[in-house]
């Protein structure tokens, strides 16, 4: 389905911080929230999933993992347990090699499905939430493959969506760097863990592209926000500078502000919605 190299580019820590997001957006003006890894909003998709079942008291609750290999602890399976949610998990993920590396050293990922995404054994209407883990910018067809988790959604269901940004500094020097550059930042920010994945960044894998995605599905935007990095190791000395300097000779059309984004995104009820 795709190359085997390359993966979002490792973050760059930051403070909480508004950051001004190129482009029209398909809901109006808001602005995204850039947060840092330590900050409380930096998890919500354990809250969402949270209020969801909170509507639905006593009801099990479905969750479909794709990118199971590149899923960090938001939601938080255990304390959404903890809480009391009743929790029926499905991981699947791109068949590829690292991939398979990642799901053979981890015991948790024993039950992981991997396959061509765009023709997953998925049924429709069958999860009540979806969590697309760091997925999209390491597949091609990513539409496709976006049609077919929303697919698998019930009425009202929900899509938590964590993508690295194209239009962001690190979405390009991801695509950009050398191979040799590449793994050597994601054996520092991720040591020991198979990388790096495929770098694709389809134009679906942006701010614009997810907002312009939702509105032409009839899905609405609950939550968007940016993380400022989510790295979990020391970076390399030369990223941060080397992604202002992107930023800078791309006069404004590549962010260094933000390295991924993050969205809340329900499935309405109804065939009519709007982007909130």
């Amino acid at each position: 389905m795709n190359g085997e190299e390359g993966d979002n580019a490792p973050g760059e820590r930051a403070g909480r911080h508004r950051a001004a997001a190129g482009g029209r957006r398909a809901g109006g003006a808001a602005t995204l929230i850039a947060v840092a890894p330590g900050d409380l909003d930096a998890q919500p998709f354990t809250r969402a999933v949270l209020d969801y079942a909170a509507q639905r008291p006593g009801q099990p609750l479905a969750l479909l993992q794709a990118g199971c290999a590149t899923a960090g602890g938001d939601p938080d399976l255990g304390k959404l347990r903890g809480a009391g949610c009743e929790l029926a998990v499905s991981l699947v993920d791109d068949d590829n090699r690292l991939a398979r590396a990642t799901v053979t050293a981890r015991h948790d990922l024993v039950m992981c499905t991997l396959c061509d995404l765009r023709i997953a054994p998925l049924v429709p209407r069958s999860f009540d939430i979806v969590h697309c883990a760091l997925l999209l910018q390491r597949v091609s067809h990513a539409e496709l493959v976006l049609d077919r988790l929303v697919e698998t959604l019930r009425p009202g269901g929900l899509l938590l969506l964590q993508t690295g940004d194209r239009d962001s500094a690190a979405g390009f020097l991801d695509r950009v760097l050398p191979g040799p550059l590449r793994a050597m930042a994601w054996r520092r920010l991720r040591p020991g863990k198979p990388g790096p994945y495929p770098a694709v960044y389809e134009r679906l894998v942006s701010e614009r592209g997810i907002e312009s995605y939702a509105a032409r599905r009839g899905l609405v935007i609950a939550r968007r926000q940016a993380l400022a990095g989510l790295a979990a190791g020391p970076r390399p000395f030369w990223l941060p500078p080397l992604g202002r300097l992107a930023g800078r000779l791309s006069r404004g059309r590549l962010t260094p502000a933000h390295h991924e984004l993050s969205y809340v995104i329900r499935k309405p009820e109804s065939g009519f919605a709007r982007v909130l």
